[in-house]
């Protein structure tokens, strides 16, 4: 992991199914803090990006800024991110999910990603290392063929800057 960037805020509702979070095998990585929603005591986020279905798309002026990431169904992000509107939104657009979704609401954005997948874009995006991010992703393979991404596995993980 790279200490230069500041860690990856990952907030998690509550009532998402442990069982169906894409996330959470991540936890133990030193890139990576686990809050639970609503944070009592949020950490200092200036000089953060949170990552979001709208706003203007992640760029290379985003690199040295750390990442929020707000992990929970669709349903519970509109109150998830009215605690972080001071945040400025960063969207990532034209990416293809591999999670199998379905939402009996229609509150899934056609942008939608699972939050691993979110979470492996921005760091590609922004030329982190994405090494690890997908290894207990059971949709991995399916998402890297989707979006024409190499396998962090097999090239040494280094995203494009």
């Amino acid at each position: 992991m790279n200490s230069s960037y500041p860690p990856t805020i990952i907030v998690r509702h509550p009532r998402e199914n442990p069982r169906k979070c894409s996330i959470l095998p991540l936890r133990g990585r030193s890139d990576l803090v686990f809050l639970t929603y609503p944070v009592k005591e949020p950490p200092p986020l200036d000089g953060y990006v949170r990552l979001a279905a709208d706003g203007p798309e992640l760029a290379a002026a985003d690199v040295a800024k750390g990442i929020l990431l707000l992990d929970g169904s669709w349903r519970w992000a509109d109150s998830m991110t009215r605690t972080f509107l001071d945040v400025p939104a960063r969207s990532l657009h034209g990416w293809k999910t591999a999670y199998p979704r379905v939402s009996k609401l229609g509150t899934d954005p056609d942008n939608g990603l699972a939050s691993v997948e979110a979470l492996f874009v921005a760091y590609h995006l922004l030329g982190r290392p994405t090494n690890g991010l997908l290894d207990h992703y059971r949709w991995a393979e399916e998402f890297l063929r989707l979006n024409s991404l190499p396998s962090p596995r097999s090239t040494g993980a280094r995203g494009r800057g």
